[in-house]
């Protein structure tokens, strides 16, 4: 199983790029954890500069933006490869 974190305060975009890794994790048909990481402390463990951040097995794949599902898709197949 992927741990997905979503690393952000909670605002739209943050929310949006949960939105979009839920509907990539159902479309694979993959079991994941999502998790929302919005303790400042904990987002900056992952050494980002802005968020919304994306990181899947501990592992930062997206920083400052919102990747397109598509993207999202091609990130956890690269883990799921690796895992």
């Amino acid at each position: 199983m992927l741990t997905i974190k979503i690393l952000g305060s909670g605002c739209e975009n943050c929310k949006r790029l949960a939105w979009l890794a839920e509907r990539a994790v159902n479309h694979l048909g993959i079991e994941a954890q999502i998790i929302k990481v919005t303790e400042y402390p904990e987002i900056m463990k992952y050494n980002i500069m802005s968020t919304p951040g994306l990181v899947i097995n501990e592992k930062l794949v997206s920083a400052g933006r919102i990747p397109s599902e598509a993207e999202i898709t091609t990130f956890l197949t690269d883990a799921l490869e690796r895992a």
